[in-house]
C-alpha cells in the first residue's frame, strides 16, 4: 500500500469527500456539504484515503455544536481492500484520541439484499479490522399515512397527570419496545433515553399518552417533534397486550398535529415489536449498526 495516501481534509477542499460516488444513494443521509455548514462535520475530523490522488476510503467523525460527548464515526465508505480501511481508521483513531463509536447506516433489508452486501461488507470488515466490536443493531421504521387498526376498545388513554407520573411508569418499565434517537440523545447530552426520557424530550407531558386497562395504567408512550420530523421517541408496556392499540394511538396525536410521517427506531431482536409496528402500518427504512471498542460505552 505504499501508493496510499491518508490524511485528514483541510479547510477548503471539502469537494474531495463528494469527489467519491455514494456507494449506498438509497439511505437518507444529512449531505456532507449540510454536515459542515451546520458544524457536525469538520474537516480535522474527516478523513481519506488517496490512490493516485482518487478518494478510495472516506471517513467522517459528527459532533454537533454543543454536543458534550465524543465525535461518532457517521460516514464511512470503502471503495478498496478492508486492510485499506483499517489503515485510515487506525490513523484517525490516533490522531483523534482514541477508537470511539460507528453507527454504520444500512438499507433496509440489507443482509437479504446481495447488491448491500457487496457494498458494505469492506468497511465493515475493516471497522473490524481497527478493532472494534460488532455490538447491536436498530432499525428505523417509518409510517406515512397507513389508516391505522381500529380500537378494541379494551384500553383507554389520556395524558399524564404530570411528569411525576411519566417518571414513576418509566422506573417500571424494564425495557422500552421503542426508543428513537436514543444513540444522539447519549452523544450529545449523555441522557440515557430508556430511564430518563424527559431529559432528552423535554420537561412537559402534552404529548405523552398513558394506555389505562380498569383505569390501571399499563403503559405509556411519548411523541416528540413537529410535522417536519415527528417521532414515536418513546414506548414503555407493563403490559405487552396495550402495545397495538399504545402504538396506534402515539400515531395519532401526532398525526392529530399535522404529522405525514411518523419514524420509530427498535433494536432488530425485539421481533415481536417489530410484527406489531408493520401491522400498525410502519415500513423499515434503514439499519444502524454499532461498533464499538471492545470495553467502551455503546
Amino acid at each position: 500500500m505504499t501508493d496510499l495516501a491518508i490524511r485528514p481534509l483541510v479547510a477548503g477542499e471539502e469537494n474531495l469527500f463528494d469527489s467519491m460516488p455514494d456507494p449506498l444513494p438509497q439511505l437518507r443521509q444529512v449531505p456532507y456539504a449540510d454536515g459542515i455548514a451546520g458544524g457536525g462535520y469538520r474537516p480535522e475530523t474527516t478523513w481519506v484515503a488517496l490512490r493516485a490522488g482518487r478518494v478510495v476510503g472516506r471517513a467522517a467523525w459528527l459532533l454537533p455544536p454543543g454536543a458534550v460527548g465524543a465525535p461518532w464515526l457517521d460516514r464511512f465508505d470503502l471503495d478498496a481492500e478492508p486492510e485499506v480501511g483499517a489503515e485510515l481508521l487506525r490513523a484517525a483513531h490516533e490522531a483523534l484520541g482514541g477508537p470511539g463509536l460507528y453507527y454504520a447506516a444500512l438499507p433496509a433489508h440489507w443482509r437479504r439484499r446481495p447488491e448491500v452486501l457487496a457494498v458494505v461488507r469492506a468497511p465493515m470488515a475493516a471497522a473490524q479490522l481497527a478493532g472494534l466490536v460488532e455490538r447491536r443493531e436498530r432499525i428505523r421504521c417509518s409510517w406515512t399515512g397507513t389508516p391505522l387498526p381500529a380500537s378494541s376498545g379494551r384500553f383507554d388513554f389520556r395524558p399524564p397527570i404530570d411528569t411525576a407520573e411519566i417518571n414513576t411508569l418509566v422506573a417500571r418499565v424494564t425495557q422500552p419496545d421503542v426508543l428513537t434517537g436514543a444513540e444522539i440523545a447519549r452523544a450529545v447530552s449523555g441522557v440515557d433515553l430508556a430511564t430518563d426520557p424527559l431529559a432528552w424530550l423535554g420537561d412537559t407531558a402534552e404529548k405523552w399518552r398513558v394506555a389505562l386497562e380498569a383505569a390501571q395504567p399499563v403503559g405509556l408512550v411519548g411523541t416528540f417533534g413537529d410535522a417536519c420530523y415527528p417521532l414515536l421517541a418513546y414506548l414503555g408496556l407493563l403490559d405487552e397486550a396495550a402495545r397495538p392499540e399504545l402504538l396506534a394511538e402515539g400515531v395519532r396525536v401526532l398525526a392529530a398535529s399535522g404529522a405525514r410521517e411518523v419514524i420509530a427506531d427498535v433494536d432488530a431482536h425485539r421481533v415481536a415489536v417489530l410484527a406489531e409496528l408493520e401491522r400498525t402500518g410502519f415500513r423499515q427504512l434503514r439499519s444502524r449498526v454499532v461498533f464499538a471498542p471492545p470495553n467502551g460505552q455503546e
